[in-house]
């Protein structure tokens, strides 16, 4: 992606009177901006300890880019064709926006520290065409290649873990969901403000009242968000880790909160559920925090925390 200047971040646009097109053009320019050296003031630079390229997945009927993390080679050259560490598959948050290179700073610092390779899956993000069932797919896919192709990726696919944000948290619950019955078995899953309700209960929760206008996600995206993920005739329940049928058994998880979020109620509903079905829950909430605050650590004071109990939770899920 081309480098542009902060000056060309694009204006917040109506969120409700969004044509298809608009939808589209704005996408672009802020993925452009997100992915820019401008941007990194915000984001975050990346660890030096990993390194990080673009690589293409060949799934049925489509070809995938992900954003692969792993730890670089020492001066001597030791570690550069290290095999059979941990996978964490990461999914990048945003919905109709967002794209792996905004999570640079996390995923980074994961590959460098656990160590492990990271792959964060540029999925396909939410349009008029293309609803939240693709997205899914996408998670899902890429992990099942990635673990089935475990050699090829220098991964142990016995210590496995999913990771996401926002609506990628919700893409990663649902991998975990299924993971249970369809393999493969995973470690831990972590998913920091999640969104996993998108059904008409999706803003009932009283976090989306008191929040409702903040400066990373208001209610209007939200409504967006929803608009386009369960298109007529899908039923949204289907793509709502809240109200899946059986939560027992599945991956232990770290349910990461920020307080100042519309989401933050979705994560702690979601946390009850798992603990009441008797899969291990961690629930840590960041006071004063905002949605996406993982995402920008140069502004956002508690991300460095977050990560920290991110990075200790994958260490012990993942141990040999």
């Amino acid at each position: 992606m081309s480098e542009v200047t902060a000056t060309e971040r694009p204006p917040v646009p109506n969120w409700s009177a969004m044509t298809a097109q608009e939808l589209v053009a704005y996408r672009d320019a802020e993925n452009r901006f997100r992915a820019s050296g401008a941007a990194r003031a915000i984001t975050g630079d990346p660890d030096p300890g990993a390194a990080i390229q673009w690589r293409k997945v060949t799934l049925p009927g489509r070809e995938l880019p992900v954003r692969v993390y792993r730890p670089a080679p020492g001066r001597d050259g030791e570690g550069a064709d290290r095999t059979e560490l941990p996978l964490v598959l990461h999914v990048h948050g945003g919905g109709f926006v967002g794209t792996a290179v905004q999570s640079d700073w996390i995923n980074s610092h994961l590959a460098a520290h656990l160590p492990a390779v990271v792959v964060s899956v540029e999925h396909r993000l939410l349009d008029p065409e293309t609803p939240l069932s693709a997205a899914v797919d996408d998670g899902w896919d890429v992990l099942d290649h990635v673990v089935q192709h475990a050699a090829r990726w220098g991964i142990d696919p016995a210590r496995t873990a999913v990771f996401g944000e926002s609506c990628g948290a919700l893409i990663s619950a649902l991998a975990a969901i299924r993971a249970r019955e369809a393999g493969p078995h995973l470690q831990a899953q972590v998913l920091v403000n999640p969104a996993v309700d998108v059904t008409g209960t999706m803003f009932d929760h009283a976090s989306v009242t008191e929040h409702a206008h903040t400066p990373t996600l208001a209610v209007p995206q939200l409504r967006l968000i929803q608009r386009l993920a369960v298109p007529p005739g899908t039923d949204p329940r289907a793509l709502s880790p809240l109200y899946a049928d059986n939560l027992d058994g599945r991956a232990p998880a770290l349910v990461v909160v920020p307080t100042h979020d519309p989401l933050a109620d979705h994560g702690r509903r979601y946390a009850e559920r798992l603990r009441a079905a008797g899969t291990p829950a961690r629930l840590t909430e960041y006071p004063g925090a905002g949605h996406a605050f993982l995402s920008m650590p140069g502004v956002a004071q508690q991300a460095e925390a977050a990560r920290a109990e991110i990075l200790e939770f994958l260490r012990a899920s993942l141990a040999a």
